[in-house]
């Protein structure tokens, strides 16, 4: 499903965006993480004084701090920078990571997105568009391994689809049941983008947006959302789906942003 208008900011991308080097992204965010871990190990083991006077320490990381500043500016955005950060923050909490275990990689011959279970006998939500004109669709979970997955209902005016795979006791995200508000502070969303698998990042529902193509108007996501974003829940405070991560949009108000379509509306087309 492809989406156009004669008005530049009504144009959405499906394959979303990409501001940064898939490769020095990964090397950063390993970074992050090793740098996170080192840092617990210290608290927990190392009670020593410092060496160095805590005014020379101020004056090593305000000297650090102007010269990462000054050099990651030049290749990266603040969003990829925020990226990094976060990512490393939240890959840490015990409760993202039982949101992650219920998080897929959707790949077909062609095509690579994100999708997530929403039953323990294997019902999987993603874009429509992330598994359109594909043959064959392989449904990946992080520790129960690789599925078949079988195109069971398709959503184009929303671009969502419902797989089907062959399993029992799965991690499934609940989805919610109350209808959406216009602004949400700090949900989390998880998906694959570019080279990784099952990341965490989180933003805020900004409010909704009208696309000339589509009946209903949808989610903006002020948030770093990448390519493999594509199907990635968003979720709420209370743990529960909200909207389904599926484009972006250059906004005339607030510039680049992340569209998310409103969970209630697949309630609306399975009636």
């Amino acid at each position: 499903m492809k989406h156009s208008d004669d008005k530049e900011w009504d144009i959405i991308d499906e394959d979303l965006y990409e501001e940064i080097d898939p490769e020095e992204m990964y090397e950063l965010v390993e970074d992050e993480r090793q740098k996170l871990k080192e840092k617990e190990k210290r608290e927990a083991n190392q009670k020593k004084k410092p060496l160095i006077p805590k005014w020379g320490i101020w004056l090593i990381a305000i000297a650090m701090f102007i010269q990462v500043i000054t050099i990651l500016p030049q290749t990266f955005s603040i969003p990829a920078i925020e990226f990094i950060q976060t990512s490393a923050r939240l890959m840490q909490d015990d409760t993202v990571g039982q949101y992650r275990e219920a998080v897929v990689v959707i790949e077909g011959e062609d095509n690579k997105g994100t999708g997530f279970a929403i039953s323990e006998d294997g019902l999987i939500i993603t874009n429509y568009h992330v598994i359109e004109d594909q043959p064959r669709i392989t449904v990946a979970f992080r520790e129960e391994g690789l599925y078949s997955g079988e195109v069971v209902e398709t959503y184009p005016e929303i671009d969502l689809a419902v797989l089907e795979i062959e399993a029992e006791n799965l991690p499934y995200l609940k989805v919610s049941d109350q209808n959406g508000t216009e602004q949400l502070k700090n949900v989390l969303f998880i998906g694959n983008p570019l080279r990784f698998n099952g990341i965490a990042n989180e933003g805020d529902l900004i409010g909704k947006t009208q696309l000339s193509s589509w009946e209903k108007p949808v989610y903006m996501l002020d948030a770093p959302v990448y390519r493999g974003n594509s199907g990635s829940p968003v979720i709420d405070e209370q743990g529960e789906v909200i909207a389904v991560v599926f484009a972006t949009q250059k906004n005339e108000m607030y510039g680049r942003v992340g569209l998310a379509v409103p969970i209630e509306y697949l309630k609306i087309y399975k009636q």
